[in-house]
This record gives structure tokens, sequence and C-alpha cells, in this order.
């Protein structure tokens, strides 16, 4: 099965998606390109198809013109309007970069759109998709590990990005747009939250008066079984360097990871102790295509669909309102 694809959003993220795309002539078809800057959808269509592929500059005509099974959606958050309403009324399937949106009220109408139609959907957090990550959850669903007591995310990079990423009210500030991806791991490992108690500030950019979001956090998270989540994040760290790692507990395993796919693993329920190690190179935004396309041929769920999204974008909204009123939130049956 060859699913017709456009890209809808053509910056430099979304190469990664279609090279991917570009790599599988056997499962996906290119056939468009939008962006509000028509020479960046014409850039896509010449290097990825050879100018084969229709560009648009607005959706809506995207969506009325070319038959689509797919859509790839690449936006910054500020740019998300009704792209995924207007997909789902159509039966078109979605890839959707996150944050999916800048407030829950949004995300949550996106989520019913999509649930409402049936089609299947998939949010770019790829770090599920890693090899460690991975071999951690089969430990945990298999009960053999016990449950996760602590976890200990670390996000570090220093660059100025693009503006719209400086503006919080475009992007949202670095953990909703950028550590949401530690924020989402630690719920796929520990579960739903009870509450989150989040400090940030901007320190290393003041002199900036473009620059608003936060560049140092700290954020904790107490999750609904008793265990306790620690996030740590600057944009004041390496610069050239973009580190993320983490430190997980359980109660018969120590699992330090030094990204999605490599770990070590540290066995504590016997009288000695053993350790394994899990390393892998596959690409995890490979795996997360792949998985959506399965999906869809297979008709089942993906390992992210859209309501995990909204429900990440929660948890890295209330983390910001803690920081903005300097009180714990608590969650709904936590």
């Amino acid at each position: 099965m060859r699913l017709k694809t456009a890209i809808f959003g053509c910056g430099g993220f979304a190469h990664r998606h279609a090279g991917n795309l570009a790599a599988h002539p056997d499962k996906f078809e290119l056939v468009a390109f939008c962006d509000r800057h028509v020479e960046r959808a014409q850039a896509f269509s010449d290097r990825y198809t050879a100018g084969r592929a229709a560009i648009f500059t607005d959706h809506h005509e995207l969506f009325d013109r070319v038959a689509l099974d797919l859509c790839v959606i690449c936006l910054p958050p500020y740019g998300h309007s009704d792209e995924v309403e207007r997909a789902a009324a159509r039966g078109i399937h979605l890839l959707i970069e996150k944050p999916i949106a800048l407030t829950a009220e949004h995300a949550w109408r996106m989520v019913e759109a999509a649930e409402r139609s049936g089609i299947k959907t998939q949010v770019g957090f790829m770090f599920r998709f890693g090899a460690a990550i991975e071999h951690l959850r089969g430990l945990l669903d298999a009960g053999r590990v016990g449950p996760v007591g602590l976890m200990a995310a670390r996000y570090f990079c220093n660059a100025l990005h693009a503006a719209w990423w400086r503006d919080r009210s475009k992007s949202g500030g670095q953990l909703v747009e950028q550590v949401i991806h530690m924020v989402d791991l630690m719920r796929y490992v520990m579960g739903e939250p009870a509450s989150v108690y989040s400090l940030q500030n901007n320190l290393f950019h003041r002199h900036m008066p473009d620059y608003t979001v936060e560049d140092v956090s700290g954020t904790v998270i107490g999750f609904r079984n008793g265990g306790i989540g620690v996030i740590y994040a600057t944009n004041g760290a390496i610069p050239g360097r973009w580190i993320n790692d983490y430190r997980v507990v359980a109660a018969r395993v120590t699992a330090e990871f030094n990204d999605a796919n490599h770990a070590t693993f540290t066995y504590t329920d016997g009288p000695e102790l053993r350790s394994e190690t899990v390393a892998s190179e596959e690409g995890y935004h490979l795996r997360e295509l792949l998985d959506l396309y399965t999906a869809i041929v297979e008709d089942r769920s993906t390992r992210t669909p859209i309501r995990e999204g909204a429900l990440s974008l929660e948890l890295a909204l209330a983390a910001r309102r803690s920081a903005e009123t300097g009180a714990p939130v608590r969650f709904e049956g936590g």
C-alpha cells in the first residue's frame, strides 16, 4: 500500500520527515508541499520529488485540490489553526510534530476531531521509539522490575534558535516547545501525574529584549503511583551540543540512559548485581513513521496517538503555570 503524502510546514525540521518518506517509495508518495513561503515549498518539491509534487501556500487549497492519505504537519506551535480538523474531516491520517498546540483547549479540539473521524495519528515524540526505552517498557509491562520510583531527565543546549522560539507567546517557552520530550517520556514510563511544581527563569539572556522564554528550569512531577520525576533543563550549556539523558530507578532495576537508544540496566533483585547494555543506531523518526504506516495498513493504534500529545502538553502547560504562580499544580484524580 502506497500512501499519497503531503508535508505542511517546510522548515528545517521537515527535512527529517521528507528524507524518510522519500527513502521508502514503496510505502509513501510525496505529492504536495505546503508552506506560507512558496519558495520553501518549491525547494522541497525540487529536492525530494524532482519538482513533481504540487506546491501550496494555503492548506485549505491543498486539501481541496489534492487527494491525500497522509499529511505530515511540521508547524511551529503558533502556526497551528484548523489543519487537523480539516484533515480529519477528509479522512486523512496525520503525523504531527510536538507541541500540537499552544493551549490545552486547542489541543483537545484536535483530539476530538481526529478521534471522531477515526483517522490514525502519531505525535512526534520520537524518543518513545528508542531501543533502550522500548526495553524498559518491556520490563515494566512484563512486571519484571516493579514500579518506577524515580526518574531524572536532563535537557541541555545553547542556541538562540529562531526568533519565534525566543518569543514565549509563539513557542510557549523552552519546556513547552522543547523539553516537552522529557515530559512525555516520563508519562510514558511512569503513568499519569498527580502534581507538578516548576521553577523557571531567564538568567543568561536578560540582555536580549526579544528573548522572553526561560533558559533555566527545574521541574518536579509527582505521579499517581507515588513515583517522582525530576526534569532539569537549560539553554545556557555547551554551544553546539544537544544533550538529553535520563536516570530511572525501579524496584528491581536501575537504568542509566545516554539517550533513548543507549542505556545500561543494572538488576538489583538478586544476591549479585547483573548488568545489561542496550545499544542501537536506528533512527527514532523513521521508526515513528513506520509505526504510523503499519497502524494505517493494519488498522491498529499508533504508539503515540494525538490524545497523548494533548496529555503531555497539559502537563507541560501546568508546569509553566506553576512557575508563573509559584505554587504546585494538582491534577484531577491525582
